[in-house]
């Protein structure tokens, strides 16, 4: 499954949000998510398979973290539609500003 699939799954871009604020554990991602851990698990083996995310053991416990690499690239892809909404707003922007003038 490659990056964009992987997060089309609403859990999925919660974890991601959870791992953006810091790296966490299982554990720490089923507290603060109320999810069975289970249930958390399949999720990032899905995001580690699409590269969205890496495990590095550490005494007993594995701690996940964000890869930037994968966001990077979805970022260079989102750019161009990103430029596009931006040109259309601004000029729906001028559009309602003239419309105020009359």
């Amino acid at each position: 499954m490659d990056a964009l699939a992987a997060l089309a799954e609403p859990t999925r871009r919660r974890i991601v949000d959870a791992l953006r604020v810091r790296e966490c554990t299982v554990s720490e991602l089923v507290a603060s998510l109320g999810m069975s851990q289970p249930a958390v698990s399949k999720h990032l083996r899905v995001l580690r398979e699409a590269g969205l995310v890496t495990a590095q053991t550490r005494a007993q416990q594995r701690i996940y973290r964000l890869e930037p690499g994968p966001f990077r690239e979805l970022d260079a892809w989102l750019a161009p539609y990103r430029r596009m909404w931006t040109h259309h707003l601004a000029e729906l922007e001028r559009h309602l500003d003239r419309k105020e003038d009359t």
